[in-house]
């Protein structure tokens, strides 16, 4: 079995999730108490979130670099960034190891070709939502289409998972409210939803909504137990 090196901690909930999910697929493909190698070096996550909303990516970037260069000296023989919006970074830590990194769009996109769905909702970080960094490789990698919703509703997607998903904080009204966007977007043409912020599998699950919905930790979760069982 690989060694899988997580970088995480934006927010540990979700890393948290991560964690879980590795260990059981593990369990669940080799059985009796078998469980994963893995190293994960935790970021504190109110550093991360400052240098996000401040527009610091270079800084972040040059962080990230630093955790997937010790994890790989740690042992580690592949990397995750266990988020969808630090991937905005993802080419400048692939280039800076001598290991494999999971891209969380690849891991999505492979799943989303075997339904032959090409337009789909994406529900993020406005970093997410708005910027091209997600949206342009599912475009031009995968040629998989994702709409976003309207400005309002953005907001409301952004602040509850900065005020209150990253917190471990749950509420049925930001459930509906998040069901309401998902509703509109399905209304206005897309065929499944992608659950683009790794803390959004906290609050929506699958049996929430009446079309398919990608959960991008689990996805990129399970295809780290494929790689490090080849």
């Amino acid at each position: 079995m690989k060694t899988i090196g997580l970088i995480g901690g934006m927010s540990w909930e979700s890393s948290a999730l991560y964690y879980q999910i590795i260990n059981r697929k593990i369990q669940h493909v080799l059985g009796g108490v078998h469980s994963c190698n893995c190293l994960m070096y935790s970021v504190d996550f109110a550093e991360i979130a400052h240098l996000q909303h401040t527009g610091s990516w270079d800084l972040l970037a040059k962080k990230m670099i630093s955790v997937a260069q010790k994890l790989e000296l740690g042992g580690a023989d592949m990397i995750l960034l266990c988020t969808n919006t630090m991937h905005k970074v993802a080419e400048r830590i692939e280039h800076s190891i001598n290991i494999p990194f999971l891209h969380i769009v690849d891991a999505t996109a492979e799943q989303i070709q075997k339904k032959s769905y090409n337009r789909l909702g994406l529900l993020a970080t406005r970093f997410s939502m708005e910027e091209d960094f997600l949206k342009a490789r599912y475009k031009n990698k995968f040629n998989i289409e994702t709409m976003v919703p309207d400005e309002k509703a953005r907001v409301d997607v952004h602040r509850i998972i900065y005020e209150e998903l990253v917190k471990g904080i749950i509420t049925h009204k930001s459930k509906q409210r998040y069901l309401e966007i998902i509703d509109h977007l399905v209304q206005n043409g897309a065929q499944a939803i992608i659950s683009g912020c790794t803390e959004i599998e906290l609050l929506i699950s699958p049996s929430d909504i009446s079309v398919d919905l990608f959960q991008t930790t689990r996805i990129h979760a399970e295809k780290a137990v494929e790689m490090a069982l080849q």
